[in-house]
């Protein structure tokens, strides 16, 4: 069974047939799912989703993109959210420098930095964003020792793997690990200890092959770990195992809790 630590089931793509899908993850080999708000609308429908399905669990946050809408009262009402028992993280929070219309970097940074602080006063982990933003993401990240933290679909290179890893934070994975162009994930995969590797579906985003193109979801996380798999020499059971086992730790479930 595995552990899709990072997909996002309030995202309207998945309204036509959310709880149906939802309620076949355990026959498709899915026992646990985490869904991560990316600003206060989608937070609070994470929080209702993980409400109704056992095997969901959520983390609440602002994404990087959703910056211009941070402000006190809405850190209030996330703070309010994570009193919830279903929430496991603030996130997902971060850097994007890749969309020239995003919010400018400085109040990219700022509302990064507010919601690293929230994680911190609440001891919680965070789920960090971080695209085309490398340098100055780490440096903010290394300014809050306190803070643990897993990088979703993990994108940096080596050298800045090593230096999370010794930070004794984890990096997850996605689909895209099996397109052609994945040499870098591949490179770092090669020399990651497997106790800090965990596997994301994002969905409905980066759809593995030989699905690309279409809507992704949790079912296909398989595809993920059988790529690690073939990448670590392992077998895709222990893969499975591993990473379902990591990302019950880092969000603190118990094994009572996973149905």
């Amino acid at each position: 069974m595995l552990f899709d630590t990072h997909a996002h089931y309030d995202d309207e793509a998945f309204d036509q047939d959310r709880d149906a899908l939802l309620s076949s993850m355990a026959e498709k080999g899915v026992a646990l799912i985490l869904n991560p708000g990316c600003n206060l609308e989608t937070s609070q429908k994470a929080v209702e989703i993980a409400s109704r399905f056992p095997f969901v669990y959520a983390a609440v946050g602002v994404h990087p993109s959703d910056s211009n809408t941070y402000s006190d009262q809405v850190e209030a009402e996330l703070r309010r959210l994570a009193a919830d028992p279903k929430v496991r993280a603030i996130g997902e929070i971060g850097l994007d420098y890749y969309w020239e219309d995003n919010p400018l970097r400085e109040l990219q940074q700022t509302v990064f930095r507010r919601q690293m602080e929230l994680a911190q006063a609440l001891d919680l982990p965070v789920i960090i964003h971080d695209r085309e933003a490398h340098g100055d993401c780490l440096e903010i990240v290394k300014s809050y020792p306190g803070v643990r933290g897993v990088y979703h679909c993990y994108s940096g290179g080596l050298e800045d793997a090593k230096t999370l890893v010794k930070l004794g934070w984890m990096l997850s994975f996605t689909g895209v690990v099996t397109y052609k162009n994945a040499r870098r994930s591949h490179e770092v995969l090669e020399w990651l200890p497997m106790d800090r590797v965990m596997v994301e579906t994002d969905s409905p985003y980066l759809t593995p092959v030989p699905f690309r193109g279409k809507r992704n979801d949790s079912g296909h996380v398989h595809l993920v770990a059988e790529t690690i798999a073939q990448i670590k020499g392992m077998d895709p059971e222990e893969v499975a195992r591993i990473t379902m086992e990591n990302g019950m730790r880092f969000f603190n479930i118990q094994k009572e809790e996973a149905v």
